[in-house]
């Protein structure tokens, strides 16, 4: 294999992307005053364990870091992928932030990959893993993957600020190239489907709300499907804090009825 010149980079703008095409490309990257003008300069917390997850599925990965953390030297390897393997993505980000680069590589990789991801499922800061199985993976059979060993297992839901999601990722190994998509015409909406979970809430409060988004939906496509999830804690756990709809109060629903009685 040729070898390939370091490119050089600047700033904590596209990480992500430049690891991504970093490990495709076989192309080692230097990127040096990460935040360095931050009053907390390099990278954080969620960038590094990104980098660590990374190394889980690499062979022959190199990761330098300095002390402070403002510069990165990386040496990408072969994408192996491989079976069984666990992270912790951590409490700083959802794990939908790992997912956008981990679907990517796995598609990319020698061998099927399957991987125990834990943390945030649902957050207001990255997609959700509902997003991912309902949606991402849908779009990337149109790409010519099989469906056969795709999928996204959610396990066990968690939410900030203590965390203690779990989903299980599959992706089959790409026998051929993927298939260009031209997708021009963005349609209408033909029908709506959704899920929503709550743990710490009564089934009743979560039935009044499922029914004033129903109602609202109902004006956008006729029966709307929306999947009720109520987590029960067991003894001793903490993990599953609050939801999106856990945080809505009494007062929160009579305002969402209020607002139903003006749109009709």
């Amino acid at each position: 294999m040729e070898k390939r010149k370091l490119m050089k980079l600047k700033g904590s703008e596209n990480i992500r992307s430049r690891l991504l095409l970093s490990t495709l490309s076989s192309t080692p990257i230097l990127i040096d005053d990460i935040r360095s003008t931050d009053i907390n300069p390099g990278l954080r917390s969620y960038e590094v364990s990104l980098l660590r997850l990374i190394e889980k599925l690499c062979d022959d990965c190199s990761v330098i870091i300095n002390e402070t953390g403002t510069k990165l030297k990386y040496k990408p390897g072969i994408v192996m992928g491989g079976k069984f393997l666990e992270h912790d993505c951590g409490l700083s980000r959802s794990i939908g932030y790992f997912l956008e680069v981990l679907i990517v590589l796995g598609l990319f990789a020698k061998n099927s990959l399957q991987i125990t991801l834990k943390g945030i499922t649902n957050d207001s800061k990255d997609p959700s893993v509902d997003t991912f199985q309902l949606t991402t993976l849908n779009i990337l059979k149109r790409f010519g993957v099989s469906s056969e060993g795709l999928a996204l297992k959610i396990e066990i839901r968690g939410v900030p600020p203590m965390g203690g999601g779990q989903v299980v990722l599959s992706i089959p190994i790409l026998h051929t190239s993927l298939t260009a998509v031209n997708w021009i015409d963005e349609g209408m909406v033909k029908r709506i489907r959704g899920v929503s979970f709550s743990t710490r809430l009564s089934q009743k409060q979560l039935y009044v709300l499922l029914v004033v988004f129903s109602i609202i939906f109902f004006r956008m496509s006729p029966f709307p499907l929306i999947e009720r999830l109520v987590h029960k804690l067991e003894r001793g756990q903490c993990a599953l804090a609050s939801g999106p709809i856990t945080r809505m109060t009494k007062e929160l629903l009579v305002i969402f009825i209020g607002i139903l009685y003006e749109i009709i």
